[in-house]
């Protein structure tokens, strides 16, 4: 059972890393917060441990096999990730600039309109 857990934690951890910190691919998860707004989901999005406790809780449910050991298991997978959550934002790298980011930058952080190999900046630049 042990093991069982070990990969339940991670899974809890790694669905709710994803609905809370990530855009997804395609931006799909960043489009969901953006429509879930500033009422109850979109708050519960944006919060790593709320969200850590409804993602754990159908784990808890398929796991457990009395309500005692599930409500135990539920609390208990919550808990182990977001240790692991705190853990990864110490030890994890920065977080990579996206091509178009770092065209930007590059495009906004020079001065006078010109870049340093002499090209001028696009039409739609700031």
């Amino acid at each position: 059972m042990s093991w069982i857990f070990f990969i339940a934690v991670l899974a809890v951890w790694r669905v709710t890393h994803a609905l809370a910190a990530e855009d997804g691919p395609f931006r799909i998860v960043a489009r969901l917060r953006y429509k879930a707004g500033t009422g109850f989901w979109g708050e519960l999005m944006d919060c790593f441990y709320c969200l850590s406790l409804w993602i754990a809780m159908p784990f808890a449910l398929l796991l457990g096999n009395s309500w005692r050991e599930r409500v135990t298991l539920w609390l208990a997978l919550s808990a182990a990730a977001i240790l692991l959550n705190r853990l990864w934002d110490r030890v994890a790298p920065d977080r990579p600039e996206h091509l178009e980011e770092r065209h930007e930058l590059l495009w906004t952080s020079e001065s006078a309109g010109q870049r340093g190999d002499g090209s001028a900046r696009p039409p739609d630049a700031r």
